[in-house]
């Protein structure tokens, strides 16, 4: 009998493209990959640290897994697996706990499925972490997550990240184009690109300063493989999004005119607070440049309240300068304290109630935007890509520029490209339309 293995993934696009390739790693060596609420031998939990939360749900996920099978080996790698080995390790039921460098190793560290009384921790220094592990995932969705960059040489006070990813570095161009092309060999449609700083991209796989390659030669690069009917930038800096690429994405073959710019805060004043490396006039300057070539480009914004030392008067400011922008949508973050970062040394820390509003108020502005975004879209043409899951009787997809949209559910559309007209925004905020054209089956 083949020994079986389910993953769960917390975090980021990162992480999920991770998560593939280690499964690859395990049906390589004979395991069968099944479902996390299946029965497996084994149960791996890939573990995000970037809020309080995903510590908390880790816990949560742990029990599950020992109420489906209790004999089963559970074990730990990602961010939190390295940033807090021992704390994971505590946890009843775990049995292993991997670090940066370890966890695309996990397979070696199997000798022996049984429970251990106490979960064995093989974590490393963070400055160990200085080679490439190339990933992508494939599978799971209709689009795939193509990791090209790892690690964050920058130093943003309220941070964890470069502790629990060691240095910026990227992979070879050569490896990202093959990539590609094994995941447009898979009748993918759509490629996610990912990374934890991908606008840093082009330093050497050991981290070597060095800028063999810059992140504008590997999108025309990229822009070059066949078969890739779309391209998305997933998150990049403000500050290393240069003009240059938003002129290529706006003339591209396969790049989609969606952008997910991190701002964090839209005072000045608490940006400096963050070591962030831009001032929000760069910003205004990033999203006008995206419209003047783009006009229907889709804008997603991260932000953070209730950083230490934000006032009213700092979160007004922010508020006020995000509602004059012409975004599409926000990712708020509450604050929350990590042990080993500058901020959580700073005087000024903001109540968790008031947090807590503020979050709330850019959530509701969240909304209004996306709202208005949509509306902004009506009676225009896009093309659409079918998701594969049958949500309460419809089938939901996203047009290039990333609007959401659903029709009754039919299983013939899954992964197909269509041109459509939208047509009226649903009672849930979704997007109607009217088919025009089949683009691809």
């Amino acid at each position: 009998m083949k020994k079986k293995v389910a993953f769960y993934t917390l975090g980021c696009k990162l992480n999920f493209s991770e998560t593939s390739t280690i499964a690859r790693s395990f049906e390589n060596e004979g395991f069968d990959r099944v479902g996390f609420e299946e029965n497996a031998d084994i149960y791996v939990i890939n573990t995000c640290s970037v809020t309080e939360n995903a510590d908390k749900r880790f816990k949560s996920i742990v029990k599950q897994a020992q109420k489906i099978n209790p004999n089963a080996f559970v074990a730990a790698v990602g961010c939190y697996a390295q940033l807090k080995p021992q704390e994971l390790a505590d946890v009843n039921g775990v049995d292993l706990v991997l670090g940066a460098t370890e966890k695309f190793k996990i397979t070696d560290y199997l000798n022996d499925l049984s429970k251990n009384d106490m979960g064995e921790v093989h974590s490393c220094e963070i400055e160990e972490a200085d080679f490439y592990v190339g990933s992508y995932s494939i599978g799971d969705r209709t689009r795939a997550f193509l990791k090209v960059q790892d690690g964050c040489d920058y130093k943003c006070t309220y941070c964890t990240i470069p502790l629990a990813r060691g240095i910026s570095r990227s992979d070879t161009m050569e490896s990202v184009v093959k990539n590609a092309k094994e995941i447009a060999a898979q009748n993918i449609k759509e490629i996610v690109l990912t990374g934890v700083n991908i606008g840093d991209y082009g330093k050497g796989e050991f981290g070597n300063k060095k800028h063999e390659h810059t992140f504008l030669d590997l999108v025309k690069e990229l822009d070059q493989v066949e078969g890739i009917e779309r391209l998305r930038i997933s998150s990049i800096e403000p500050n290393l999004l240069k003009n240059e690429t938003i002129d290529l994405v706006s003339k591209s073959r396969a790049f989609v005119p969606h952008f997910h710019i991190p701002l964090q805060s839209g005072s000045n004043d608490i940006l400096k607070k963050m070591k962030r490396r831009y001032m929000r006039e760069l910003y205004v300057d990033r999203v006008s440049k995206i419209k003047e070539v783009m006009p229907q480009a889709c804008i997603g914004v991260d932000v953070i309240v209730g950083f230490p030392g934000e006032t009213d008067a700092h979160f007004l400011e922010t508020y006020n300068f995000l509602n004059a922008l012409d975004i599409s949508y926000l990712h708020v973050f509450t604050y929350s304290e990590r042990d080993n970062t500058e901020a959580v040394e700073m005087d000024g820390v903001v109540s968790k109630n008031v947090r807590a509003k503020r979050s709330k108020m850019l959530r509701g502005l969240s909304v209004k935007k996306r709202r208005a975004f949509y509306e902004s879209q009506l009676g225009s043409t896009h093309t659409v890509l079918f998701e594969n899951e049958n949500k309460e009787g419809y089938i939901h997809g996203f047009t290039e520029n990333y609007v959401k949209v659903k029709t009754p559910w039919n299983p013939a559309l899954v992964n197909t490209l269509h041109e459509i007209e939208l047509t009226k925004i649903d009672d849930d905020g979704i997007v109607r339309f009217e088919f025009v054209a089949v683009l691809s089956e």
